[in-house]
């Protein structure tokens, strides 16, 4: 595959010889949705942190358009389930801030014009002169959406960024990312519990299982498997569960949930 993205035979331990995951390799393609799903503890969000350059492994190496990965960079953009944005600056400035950042040379203007073509596009025009503290939940993870997207990143990386938010404001923002990320192809490498968020959004789905105690001596976690979405690329939200195979790709991965992600024997 030829991979935009590569990561190769990664390994983290916080305790010696007890690996959380071992051997993890996976690659995107450029334009790629992948989503990576398991249990609290498998490491998923270790992995996405590597990508990002804010964590190292403890071996393994991480290869994004053809230069290793080692520490952050702004062309990699992050969303994290909580907003992280600047309490005291308005929408408008939190993601003029992170645009001056990337172009330095850009004139007020510029920045401007930037900052409000992506404000437009999570729909928080009216809302770009308030302040964190007057925005709902779901407005303030739009913001952090616009922001990540602003920088225009060769990657975004996203670690469940939707899960604090209610079903409907859930659905809503998930309609708005798939269509940016159609219309900016952005690569993407998202973290999800949630099992239909996963097939709505992602082209491949990664599962994780967890490291764990057996008799047979411990066993590190990794990447269980890969499962390809084959449902249509122009699916809606809405007629998910109507398509032809969504059922099966559905509980493929509940019954991995369910019973293969944890090894039985575990203690």
């Amino acid at each position: 595959m030829d991979s935009f993205l590569k990561v190769e035979q990664l390994s983290k331990s916080f305790v010696a010889g007890k690996p959380v995951f071992d051997g993890v390799s996976f690659g995107l393609r450029r334009g790629e949705f992948v989503c990576i799903i398991g249990h609290s503890g498998c490491g998923k969000t270790t992995v996405l942190n590597v990508l990002a350059g804010l964590d190292k492994a403890s071996s393994g190496h991480v290869f994004m358009d053809g230069r290793e990965v080692r520490g952050p960079s702004l062309e990699r953009g992050v969303v994290f389930q909580g907003h992280a944005l600047m309490p005291w600056l308005t929408v408008r400035q939190n993601i003029a801030f992170a645009v001056k950042s990337r172009w330095s040379d850009w004139s007020a203007g510029q920045i401007d014009a930037h900052v409000e073509k992506y404000v437009a596009l999570v729909g928080l025009k009216a809302a770009i002169d308030k302040k964190p503290s007057q925005l709902s939940g779901g407005m303030k993870q739009r913001v952090g959406i616009a922001r990540a997207f602003a920088i225009q990143p060769k990657m975004l990386l996203l670690d469940e960024p939707f899960g604090a938010l209610d079903a409907l404001t859930r659905g809503s923002i998930q309609d708005e990312l798939i269509e940016i990320v159609r219309q900016t192809e952005q690569t993407v490498f998202m973290i999800t519990h949630d099992v239909d968020e996963a097939i709505f959004l992602a082209d491949r789905i990664l599962l994780m299982s967890n490291g764990a105690q057996t008799d047979t001596g411990y066993v590190p976690g990794g990447i269980a498997e890969v499962v390809v979405n084959t449902l249509p690329g122009d699916r809606k939200r809405a007629n998910l569960h109507h398509l032809d195979g969504y059922y099966e790709l559905r509980n493929h991965i509940v019954d991995f949930l369910v019973t293969r992600a944890k090894p039985h024997d575990a203690h």
